[in-house]
């Protein structure tokens, strides 16, 4: 950060080639320093193309970006720092593999304010505040699409996040910490898809015909909360953290769409959620070893896409999602407990956790509810986001590294979460196989090497009511390389794939309306890159 560096002109900037798919991107950044002001630019583009998986298929995946930013830092005193930030982003051309309809564009700019003063020797000891407001202006089509012969669509979806954080933090006494504050966050969606039908159960329409679907249906949702926690360092070798968090909810639906209301009754009224969080913590250090025990309960009301989408497809699979107004926010009572040793060569460690979940939400199998556009197609019926009375979810996280000297190093680590919907008597969806991580590493001053692979199990653990199906498991290996030539220059190389495997990812599903593919996302084959990065 500018507060960090010495006074006068700093930089960077970086490029870097892809061969699968012949990806470019640039990226540069350059920041000037002043005694009580900054200045700081970034800019970065990327050109991605189609890429070829370990099967030989072409995936479409091609896209254009480009990014700038610039922030304005000033100190109007010793002990405070007020920083403005715009940022836009352009994004073109982009292929969606998992969705029926691609993006020509996807625009987006944000404005932020962030204000902090320190006061030393005082109870009071900062004040931060932070303000920002963006907005999103995205526009799908089917145009190159083969359902673009029957019909035409165009959808465009605006949302408007804004809001802003404001925290004190009082130190009563040397061992006593207090974070006390609120915060409140805005989010609006609206967006209409357009269908012109050209082609009618197999017959062309002399005029065609346009229909106007409401998508978004104009929501919104409101959060305001305030929150406080405190720490408490019991000895010198261990800390008591205590917090609590309320947030208020309000969702709204301004321009529903008929099939809507009547699915749900007729009138939809405004949702008030009252959610309270907290969790309490204790962390204690022995030498090289430190132990942590969590307990926690959070609360989170629905997202607008769970509460208000109107049969669209919104993820990597053929099913139309429908919103429920009406779900009860979720609710989460976990406990967790960890441990890890680091010593100079040897460092390992682990945490297990178990969660009781009241309301879970997520989106099943509707047989009430048949597919509402294309309807002889498959799959014949919907999917309606639903509250689950009761779930679990239990799991473990370990880690091994071991480094043989200041050089070379092994790292490792396994991952893994069993979660059940006690409801159904069936799995959870969209939850991770068993993934593991080993890695060699070999650091000189100039130079380093690097291998690493990823070992993903099989996940036949699958919900029957989402629709889910079991996927095979894969691994795959990275080498990658670098060297220092001189300082401030790096030069990297990679083979990410090594051996071309031919694998999807569990939480890739399977989509339609490409003449290219059909069934399964498979991730990309062997690729060949290289980077360049210059500082000053």
């Amino acid at each position: 950060s500018p507060g960090m560096q010495s006074l006068g002109l700093s930089g960077n900037a970086e490029t870097g080639y892809e061969t699968n798919g012949n990806n470019f991107t640039a990226r540069g950044a350059l920041t000037y320093k002043a005694e009580h002001y900054d200045i700081e630019g970034n800019v970065s583009y990327r050109n991605y193309g189609d890429y070829t998986d370990g099967n030989g298929d072409v995936v479409p995946s091609s896209f254009k970006t480009f990014d700038y930013s610039a922030k304005l830092g000033y100190n109007p005193g010793e002990n405070q720092r007020l920083r403005l930030t715009w940022r836009q982003s352009f994004g073109r051309d982009i292929k969606h593999a998992g969705l029926p309809m691609d993006s020509p564009y996807d625009d987006s700019y944000l404005v932020g304010l962030d204000y902090r003063i320190a006061v030393p020797k005082s109870n009071i000891r900062s004040f931060m505040l932070k303000l920002f407001y963006s907005h999103v202006d995205h526009l799908m089509t089917n145009e190159d699409r083969p359902s673009f012969m029957m019909t035409e669509a165009e959808s465009n979806v605006f949302v408007t996040p804004y809001g802003g954080k404001g925290e004190l933090e009082l130190t009563p006494t040397e061992k006593l910490s207090l974070f006390v504050g609120a915060d409140a966050n805005f989010i609006g969606r609206e967006g209409d898809r357009i269908r012109t039908i050209k082609v009618m159960n197999g017959n062309p329409l002399p005029m065609p015909m346009v229909k106007v679907d409401k998508i978004w249906q104009d929501s919104k949702l409101d959060d305001l909360g305030v929150f406080a926690e405190a720490k408490l360092l019991a000895q010198d070798n261990s800390v008591f953290t205590a917090g609590i968090r309320t947030d208020f909810v309000n969702s709204s639906i301004n321009d529903p769409e008929e099939d809507f209301l009547e699915l749900y009754g007729g009138e939809i009224e405004n949702q008030q959620d009252f959610n309270v969080s907290g969790n309490f913590s204790y962390l204690v250090k022995w030498n090289q070893v430190q132990f942590q025990a969590s307990i926690g309960r959070g609360v989170r009301s629905a997202y607008l896409l769970e509460r208000y989408i109107n049969h669209f497809n919104v993820g990597q699979d053929p099913y139309e999602y429908v919103g429920n107004p009406y779900l009860d926010p979720e609710v989460n009572h976990q406990i967790e407990l960890s441990s890890d040793y680091r010593g100079s060569r040897l460092a390992f460690g682990g945490s297990v956790f178990y969660s009781f979940l009241t309301n879970y939400i997520t989106a099943v199998i509707d047989e009430d509810l048949p597919r509402k556009f294309m309807p002889m197609q498959e799959p014949r019926f919907a999917k309606r986001f639903v509250n689950v009375d009761d779930a679990v979810q239990a799991g473990f996280e370990v880690f091994f590294n071991y480094y043989f000297n200041d050089r070379f190093s092994f790292l490792s680590d396994l991952s893994y979460t069993y979660a059940q919907n006690t409801d159904l008597d069936e799995p959870l969806p969209l939850i991770a196989p068993l993934t593991a991580h080993f890695g060699v590493k070999y650091e000189r001053s100039s130079y380093w090497l690097n291998l690493k692979s990823r070992l993903v199990a099989e996940q036949n653990r699958v919900a029957e009511s989402f629709g889910e199906a079991p996927s095979p498991g894969f691994v795959t290996f990275d080498f990658s390389a670098g060297y220092q030539p001189v300082e401030g220059l790096s030069v990297g190389a990679a083979v990410l794939y090594l051996f071309d495997t031919a694998y999807y990812e569990h939480l890739n599903f399977s989509y339609r309306n490409s003449d290219l593919l059909q069934g399964r996302i498979y991730e990309p084959g062997r690729n060949f890159t290289l980077y360049l990065n210059y500082s000053f």
